[in-house]
C-alpha cells in the first residue's frame, strides 16, 4: 500500500482545516492515496465536538492577550492547545482500506506515537478511559478525528518542544486529573518536530503497512 506524506511548514489553524476537506474530496474521489499532512499552527486553542465552556478557565480576551486564537472545530474532544514546537500530523487515509473500525483506528494512532517515541528512551501507552498517548500519567500527544465515508480527518499533536504553559490557561481535553508533558521535558533538553519527523513517519509506516512518500508542499498549496 502507498501514500503520501507533505510538510506544510507554519499554517494558519482554519486555513489547514480547509486544505484538508480538500484533500479528503480528493482521496474520496480516488484522485489521492492516503495523504499526512504534518504542520506547525500557531498558537491557538481548538474547540472540538464535545467542547465544554466551562473547560476555557479565563474569559475569551485573556486569550487574545497572550496571542492566542480561540477556533471552533469539527473533530472530536473538547478543548486543546497547539502552537509553535507541537508536530502535528492530519492522516487523511481512506480507513475502509485498513479494516473500517474507527475504535481501530483511533488505536492505530496511538500505536503510531508510541512508536515515534521509542527512538527516544520514552515509552507511552494508552489510557483505558481517555483517548490520546500518556507518559508518566501526563498526556504527551492529543488525538481528535473527523470521519465522513470512512476518510479520516484531522489527527494527532505530539508535544516537542512546544510551551507548555497555555495548557495550565484551559482544562486540557476537559481532563481535570491528569497533566500534560512533552518529549522535551521528559528528556530535559530540546527535541525539535523535525527530529521526531523521521520516527513519526515510520510508525505510521509500521502500524498501517503503508509506504510513506514525501511529496512537495507546491503540490497540495498554491
Amino acid at each position: 500500500m502507498i501514500g503520501n506524506w507533505v510538510d506544510l511548514g507554519v499554517m494558519e489553524y482554519a486555513a489547514c482545516t480547509e486544505l484538508q476537506r480538500h484533500i479528503l474530496d480528493r482521496v474520496l474521489a480516488e484522485q489521492l492515496p492516503h495523504t499526512l499532512l504534518i504542520v506547525e499552527h500557531p498558537p491557538v486553542l481548538t474547540l472540538g465536538a464535545s467542547f465544554q465552556p466551562v473547560n476555557l478557565l479565563y474569559p475569551p480576551e485573556f486569550y487574545t492577550e497572550k496571542g492566542i486564537a480561540l477556533h471552533k472545530t469539527e473533530r472530536g474532544g473538547d478543548v486543546t492547545y497547539h502552537g509553535p514546537g507541537q508536530l502535528v500530523g492530519y492522516p487523511i487515509f481512506n480507513v475502509a482500506e485498513l479494516g473500517k473500525d474507527l475504535h481501530k483506528w483511533l488505536r492505530d494512532l496511538e500505536e503510531a506515537v508510541i512508536l515515534s517515541l521509542r527512538p527516544f528512551g520514552i515509552e507511552g501507552y494508552r489510557s483505558d478511559v481517555n483517548t490520546g498517548v500518556w507518559v508518566d500519567e501526563k498526556k504527551i500527544c492529543a488525538i481528535g478525528i473527523k470521519m465522513r465515508r470512512w476518510v479520516s480527518m484531522h489527527g494527532i499533536a505530539l508535544n516537542c518542544s512546544n510551551d507548555l504553559k497555555p495548557f495550565e490557561y484551559i482544562v486540557p481535553c476537559g481532563i481535570k486529573t491528569h497533566g500534560v508533558t512533552s518529549i522535551s521535558e521528559q528528556l530535559g533538553r530540546e527535541v525539535t518536530q523535525g527530529e521526531v519527523l523521521p520516527h513519526l513517519i515510520a510508525g505510521f509506516e509500521s502500524v498501517f503497512g503503508i509506504q510513506l512518500t514525501e511529496s512537495e508542499r507546491a503540490q497540495f498549496v498554491s
